[in-house]
């Protein structure tokens, strides 16, 4: 039994979350996707025994960290994989960015799918690549791929396509039909996918995350997938994460930027970190999305009961929830300052995802129960 109810103390430990300026005492802190609960015992173990060992020159990884991962994802996601298959990389972004090296060159263009994370449109542009954007659909809140919308913006310079699975901000976990969709316009049109998986730990209880390269031999062959257990073991600034590449010749090609790049290097604590997360805290993890699961329901049912000037739909994976603020005569721009001054509530605001989260706001919910009433009830009185 672990205590999620009981959080801990953020300030003062240059916590981006809590120590930015913004972030002032009276301020609940709802925005950056990290979580306010102690990490797991058994990963704090393993990194103290690192600390104690009074040397941190330079290490490589060790066969332990590969069979984790390979034993994680089979066990968790019945996906089977090569140790040559797993690349190591500082975080997820930094891995997307190499993949959209690999895939393609400066000029082509790589789709994404918006709104989505903010990043995505950074890893296009910042590599001189050609950024198409395809509006995903959205119904009351519920948001699906526009595959008609997707297919028509494939040229003969498109080489690309980045996924967020799960979703980030909607929560949408893709079901496996609507991948395979996806896959076939992509396979069609000879399109490599980048996927962005580090939510896959963190799925609402009725839900099943599926790697779309898990589809068929000919959809791996054309996939760089994205993972890291940063996200649903609060790991970010350990920096570990892994891409898993399975054709032979784009493997040889992301390895070479790795080197080129120089990023291939591991910090001492990054094996501790996720061997302590993937052997030894599988329990921990399914106590904290069962939490994550009572939070989620208490702010998506509150909000529908209690605010219905407000639209949101309750994640089917992640701790983050999208509410759209239209209907609240409240101009998009001044959305943020407004939850920040009237509601002391600091979230991300919709713009980060793109221009269709104008008017749209996005709530962390990986904090102690207490917080999410405190919010809802700072919602209630402006919004109700």
């Amino acid at each position: 039994m672990y205590h999620f109810d009981e959080g801990i103390e953020r300030r003062g430990t240059n916590c981006v979350k809590w120590d930015v300026p913004f972030v002032t005492s009276d301020v609940m802190p709802m925005w950056i996707a990290d979580m306010d609960f102690e990490i797991a015992p058994a990963i704090t173990k393993r990194l103290e025994e690192i600390a104690g060992q009074g040397a941190f020159g330079y290490q490589f990884l060790s066969d332990q960290y590969y069979e984790a991962v390979m034993s994680w994802m089979r066990r968790r996601h019945g996906l089977e994989l090569k140790k040559e298959e797993i690349c190591y990389v500082p975080n997820v972004v930094m891995g997307m960015s190499f993949a959209v090296q690999a895939v393609s060159e400066p000029g082509d263009e790589i789709i994404i799918m918006t709104p989505v994370y903010g990043p995505f449109f950074k890893v296009v542009c910042d590599n001189d690549r050609v950024l198409l954007e395809s509006p995903m659909k959205n119904d009351n809140g519920y948001y699906t791929m526009d595959f008609d919308d997707f297919e028509s913006r494939i040229t003969p310079k498109t080489k690309a396509v980045i996924l967020c699975n799960p979703h980030n901000p909607s929560g949408r976990v893709w079901r496996r039909e609507e991948l395979q969709a996806f896959a076939d316009i992509c396979m069609k049109h000879d399109l490599y996918i980048i996927s962005d998986d580090i939510h896959s730990e963190l799925i609402t209880e009725g839900y099943k995350h599926t790697f779309i390269s898990s589809l068929s031999k000919e959809v791996r062959e054309r996939c760089i997938i994205c993972t890291s257990p940063s996200k649903a073991f609060n790991l970010a600034s350990i920096h570990v994460a892994n891409c898993f590449v399975f054709n032979e010749a784009l493997q040889k090609k992301y390895k070479d930027i790795l080197e080129r790049s120089h990023a291939a290097e591991n910090n001492a604590f990054a094996e501790a970190a996720l061997l302590g997360a993937y052997n030894d805290s599988e329990d921990w993890l399914d106590e904290l999305n069962q939490y994550i699961n009572g939070n989620l329901e208490y702010f998506v049912d509150f909000i529908k009961r209690e605010i219905p000037s407000l639209t949101v739909c309750k994640p089917e994976g992640t701790y983050l929830v999208w509410v759209d603020f239209r209907k609240p005569e409240i101009p998009s721009v001044e959305l943020h300052d407004y939850l920040l001054e009237e509601c002391h509530i600091a979230v991300n605001d919709g713009n980060f995802f793109g221009k269709l989260g104008d008017g749209f706001a996005r709530f962390n919910l990986a904090c102690p129960r207490a917080t999410v009433v405190k919010a809802l009830e700072e919602l209630k009185n402006k919004f109700a």
